[in-house]
């Protein structure tokens, strides 16, 4: 069964455009959203990364993060709708270096600078790899909050890669295969009613219980619930046909690209994530020693909400000793 068409914001039988937006090369356009100081102010220049069905309003590094605090720090925070989600246009040509590339025109056209930082939460991760490697020079540095990982990059050992794989439920294994192998039937393994899709993507996904407990504010950080309002195909469809595509590179085989250079990459995971397994990330920081690994006890996937997380990632990301 081949996707519908999108329905894209602004044209006719679309959803209305309600949020300020730029124009990427290609005609396209990312909606976006802005927090904190004003950016002229501003001492911290950051981006954020929004995760799977989530949207410029999801912002995890402000959850819960004191007005006094973004002053004392000054941070500039701006947020964007990911291709194909909320009112940012879908991008067929979808990639890791395609995201890294709106994230640099993103960055010029609302004059953040020539480096700013870059922060992402969940399956908003792969934008991140994508910007370590091919933007770099445009960061001041990064931090990974829980990022998906992709089963089939090189660089882990096969028994390490197949047993993470195996400890998800069987209904997500397939759509993962799914996406890696065969992309072109993503919509329809996860649309079709003889097999269960992916239950992340179905929003039944088994959690922790600090997980559930934080649904009720992750809820309230949105005032409508329109991240899917264009389709489901080019918003999280495309997501799991990237997340667990072929990609061209792999984390894995990155080099230390600041150098001598003042700027710091760190990775946070929860020990107990359902989602996203933890010896994987263990491996990851293991093979690439350059970037600070901050594993987090008793927290599940969505730990960066819980009080007090947000201004502690902060504070390490753009604080500690360079």
């Amino acid at each position: 069964m081949l996707p519908p068409p999108p329905r894209i914001c602004g044209l006719p039988g679309g959803p209305p455009i309600t949020s300020p937006r730029v124009k990427m090369s290609d005609g396209r356009y990312l909606a976006y959203k802005e927090t904190g100081v004003p950016k002229e102010n501003a001492k911290y220049k950051i981006i954020f990364v929004h995760g799977f069905g989530n949207s410029r309003h999801d912002v995890v590094i402000a959850a819960n993060l004191p007005r006094e605090i973004v002053e004392e720090l000054g941070l500039y925070i701006v947020s964007f709708d990911r291709p194909g989600y909320g009112e940012s246009d879908p991008d067929p040509k979808r990639t890791p270096k395609s995201m890294a590339l709106d994230i640099e025109a993103l960055a010029d056209q609302l004059k953040i600078g020539d480096r700013f930082y870059l922060i992402s939460f969940s399956m908003g991760g792969q934008t991140v790899w994508g910007a370590l490697r091919y933007i770099p020079h445009r960061l001041a540095g990064a931090a990974l909050l829980a990022p998906v990982v992709n089963y089939w990059w090189s660089g882990f050992p096969d028994n390490l890669s197949e047993e993470a794989f195996h400890m998800q439920p069987t209904e997500d294994q397939w759509a993962q295969r799914v996406g890696h192998y065969f992309p072109w039937l993503t919509y329809w393994w996860n649309t079709q009613k003889l097999f269960p899709g992916s239950s992340v993507a179905a929003g039944k996904a088994v959690l922790t219980q600090q997980d559930y407990e934080l649904f009720p504010k992750i809820y309230s950080l949105r005032p409508n619930h329109k991240v899917k309002q264009q389709g489901e195909f080019e918003s999280i469809c495309r997501d799991l046909m990237i997340g667990f595509g072929s990609w061209d590179f792999s984390p894995l085989n990155l080099t230390n690209s600041f150098g001598s250079r003042k700027g710091q990459v760190h990775l946070w995971q929860g020990n107990e994530d359902t989602l996203v397994p933890v010896k994987l990330q263990r491996y990851i920081v293991q093979k690439l020693p350059w970037i600070q690994y901050h594993e987090v006890e008793g927290a599940g996937h969505l730990f960066p909400f819980a009080e007090g997380m947000a201004e502690t990632i902060l504070r390490e990301l753009l604080l500690t000793e360079k």
